[in-house]
């Protein structure tokens, strides 16, 4: 089943059943759907966002994306292989932020359920070639990236009010 706001009434929320299609669907636009989980966009806004947030947080999910930075960590120590046409990895940035990661990584298996934007921010941090895992002139700061993302991992998150400046 999927939570969505109801469109004649938008402050109420309904339950609808998960079609074939929106899984299909979300499976096709991933990565658009993460980059809106991502920047805060409710999963009850549609259908789609809802799929994609109720398979982001499935822990088969969540430890793949796990595995991956894992992987990420470890290939950062290797030295480039100078044959392989791949996008270049900023290696001392990673090792350099290998303890954070870790501590992303541990929230990501944590037992308990946790939010879907910040499965969603990892999976988009680690795909974006432009973001500071692969770009040094990102304007992005990795520690800062891997810091909220952990921070929208925690199972309070989205019950916690944002802070008022």
């Amino acid at each position: 089943m999927l939570v969505i706001r109801d469109p004649s009434h938008p402050p109420r929320l309904l339950a609808r059943p998960c079609r074939p299609w929106d899984l299909l669907a979300a499976r096709l636009l991933a990565s658009s759907l993460d980059r809106r989980l991502a920047s805060g966009q409710a999963p009850e806004t549609n259908r789609l966002l809802a799929t994609r947030a109720q398979t982001l947080v499935r822990p088969v999910e969540r430890e793949a994306s796990a595995r991956n930075w894992q992987h990420l960590v470890a290939v950062s120590r290797c030295p480039p292989a100078p044959r392989i046409r791949r996008v270049p990895l900023c290696r001392d940035r990673i090792m350099a932020a290998e303890p954070v990661v870790r501590a992303m990584v541990v929230a990501l298996v944590a037992p308990l359920p946790v939010p879907a934007r910040g499965v969603a921010m990892a999976n988009v941090l680690l795909r974006d070639g432009a973001g500071p895992l692969y770009n040094r002139l990102s304007p992005s700061d990795l520690f800062t990236r891997l810091r909220e993302t952990t921070r929208q991992l925690d199972p309070l998150a989205s019950l916690v009010p944002a802070r008022l400046s």
